[in-house]
This record gives C-alpha cells, structure tokens and sequence, in this order.
C-alpha cells in the first residue's frame, strides 16, 4: 500500500498542472474554464457534466456549441438553435436548458444540494435530490432520461453516477484542476470518486477495487480504499486515475 501511495501521490502532482487541459487532452473542463466570467456557473458546469458521456473530444466540441450566456433569459432559450449530442436531440437540449433557468429563478442548484447533503450527512442524497428536481421539471424523452440519470435508492447494481460526482468533484476540491466553488459549504472527504470505465479497470488492476461490477457500490469501496491515502480527500487522486487509465500508461 506504500508503495500504491508514492505512485499516486506522484501521479496526482503531475498531472495537477492546467496543462493537462487542452484541445491536445481534452476534458470538459476544458469548455467550463472558459466560460467563468458568465453567471450561473454552477448550472452552467451540471449541464456541461451531464453531456459529459463519450468521446472527451466531441464532448469538448458540443459544449462549445453551447450559448450558456442565454441561460437566464427564457424567451432566448425557446428560440435559441441547440445541437444534438449523442442521445440527446436539439429539443432535449434545450429542454435541459430552460429546466435550468427555472431552477436559477427559484434559487439555484446549490440549495438544492445543500439541503439534501446538510439533512442526510452524504452527498449521494444531495444529488438524488437535484436528479429529482431536474426530472420534475422537464418532460421526461429517453434522452433525457439518460442525460439526467434516476436517483439511487441503493448502491449495489446502482448507477454509478459518474458524471455527478464528476460535477461535485469541479465544484468541492479545489487544486489546478477543479474549481472549488462549493468548498464553503460541502467538505471534500465526502465527495465519491466518479467512476468510469478507465477508473473501473485500472483501480481493479492496482487492487483498489474487489468488486467486479460497474456501480455506485464500486465508486464507494474505491474511494474508501483511497481514503487510506489521503483520508480529507480521497478523490483528489481521480484525475490522475482517468488520465492513466485513459492512456493506458498502467
């Protein structure tokens, strides 16, 4: 396990560095660090986590597409042009978008999670309950309903939720990476490694992960075994994990 820890203790300083973001390694952060100045970053960084799926370079290319500057203005987003992505059509888009704008006028995402993650002490029940409101606000398509996901009532053969933790690890941790805009209020030992299929294989390989299937209960045992590392943030080490995996330098 020591010799794990320098490797990823190494690995994470390493890849902590800003240019490890480019259109040369793509990452939808990317995308989100150039649009800082707008307002309402936080809804701005959920939607571009959720079509967060796929290729990190089409990832990277849609969400340029994006006007996010629109985000407040509802008659702009009913006749704004949206493209497709993936499972997405233009329609769903858009429909996310103007679900957003609601949330922003009635509060913002933030409280929405904050309240949850205060109530339960965890933040899977702060996401459940931002995936509920998303849900109760747009007129669910297949689309998005994958774009969205469903809360988890268990974590055994639950969806991971990657690209929620994905959000939450932009917006709680705060190093050359993420961003830490919600640090004030959600502690980073809490955050649950985003997992995917590049963190799922590689974490088995180094012996952070016994389980063989792909769900929320996985993402937990990983970032429990991470938290031997660095037990008040354990899920500093992700990206470093993600880009070795994605690599396949290990």
């Amino acid at each position: 396990m020591k010799e794990l820890k320098e490797i990823l203790d190494k690995h994470y300083h390493i890849r902590n560095n800003i240019d490890e973001l480019s259109d040369n390694k793509p990452d939808p952060l990317v995308a989100l660090k150039n649009n800082l100045h707008l307002k309402h970053i936080d809804e701005i960084a959920v939607i571009s986590a959720l079509l967060s799926y796929g290729n990190a370079g089409q990832i990277l290319k849609t969400l340029r597409k994006l006007d996010f500057s629109i985000l407040n203005d509802r008659s702009k987003i009913q006749k704004a042009y949206f493209p497709l992505y993936r499972f997405q059509s233009s329609e769903d888009i858009r429909a996310i978008f103007l679900c957003m704008n609601k949330i922003i006028y009635d509060g913002g995402i933030k409280n929405i999670f904050v309240e949850s993650y205060f109530k339960e002490n965890n933040v899977i029940s702060g996401i459940n309950a931002m995936i509920e409101v998303l849900r109760s606000n747009v007129e669910m398509t297949r689309g998005l309903d994958f774009l969205i996901g469903r809360a988890s009532k268990h974590p055994i053969s639950s969806s991971p939720l990657k690209r929620w933790n994905m959000f939450l690890r932009w917006f709680v941790r705060k190093d050359n990476i993420d961003l830490g805009f919600w640090s004030d209020k959600v502690n980073k030992k809490d955050l649950i490694l985003p997992l995917d299929t590049h963190t799922f294989r590689l974490s088995k390989k180094l012996g952070l992960l016994s389980r063989k299937i792909y769900d929320l209960a996985s993402a937990i045992e990983i970032t429990n075994n991470l938290k031997i590392f660095c037990e008040d943030d354990p899920v500093k080490y992700d990206f470093a994990l993600y880009r070795l995996g994605q690599e396949k330098l290990m």
